[in-house]
């Protein structure tokens, strides 16, 4: 799961690098500064990623989940944003389809982020 969740982030990362117009789109009105902040979240998503699956240390394994998971909860307006904007639209946008199952994916994802950076040897512990 963990590499799953790093290649995901990964991904995620690379595209708001190299394509951040839909990013822009949905960014709420009141962030600063939106095209810093769609480049600093792809940079904190591929930093977290690698982090997530290096092998050497598991407090910087720790500290990436920890990462990703406030990254995730920190991302959440825009996303709500999103959902508020296509449910606007005429045609629907996404719809309630997309939108409904992402808002309760996100405390998946942060919980997920979490989870797999744990050490396994203390995860194992009564």
């Amino acid at each position: 799961m963990r590499w799953l969740l790093a290649a995901f982030y990964l991904l995620a990362g690379v595209i708001h690098l190299l394509e951040p117009a839909p990013f822009l789109a949905i960014m709420p009105g009141w962030v600063p500064a939106p095209e810093a902040v769609v480049l600093g979240t792809g940079v904190a998503e591929i930093f977290g990623a690698i982090g997530l699956v290096q092998p050497f240390s598991p407090p910087l394994r720790r500290a990436a989940g920890w990462g990703l998971a406030l990254y995730a909860l920190c991302v959440w307006p825009a996303n709500i944003n999103h959902f508020m904007l296509d449910l606007a639209r005429a045609d629907g946008g996404l719809g309630l389809a997309y939108h409904v199952p992402r808002m309760f994916a996100q405390p998946a994802i942060i919980w997920l982020a979490w989870w797999v950076s744990r050490d396994n040897k203390t995860a194992r512990e009564p």
